[in-house]
């Protein structure tokens, strides 16, 4: 799944899934991103139809992939952050989806 975006969007999937009741494909990319990002050494995207590649132009150890990957670890452990990060169109919606004790992965 990190294939599809970056290590900056990270944590803008996670938001979109937790607002959409999706979180277990949040933590799937999230697992992902903690198997290869340390490893890759934090790069600024990757590569390839499948992303097996660290871009030929992307920079390593960067601050905003780091970010990314923190504010999503973030968001998923405690959902009622995302009020920090709502948008205008978010306003409309009935309620923020809260964690609760059946919030499963």
């Amino acid at each position: 799944m990190i294939h599809l975006l970056n290590a900056v969007l990270l944590w803008l999937l996670t938001a979109a899934c937790i607002k959409t009741g999706r979180p277990q494909i949040a933590r799937r990319a999230i697992d992902l991103a903690e198997s290869r990002l340390l490893k890759d050494s934090w790069p600024e995207y990757y590569d390839g139809k499948l992303g097996r590649y660290i871009g030929k132009q992307a920079r390593k150890h960067q601050t905003w992939s780091i970010a990314g990957y923190l504010v999503a670890k973030m968001l998923l452990e405690d959902p009622s952050h995302l009020g920090m990060i709502s948008l205008e169109e978010d306003k409309q919606m009935k309620h923020v989806i809260k964690r609760s004790s059946s919030w499963t992965f």
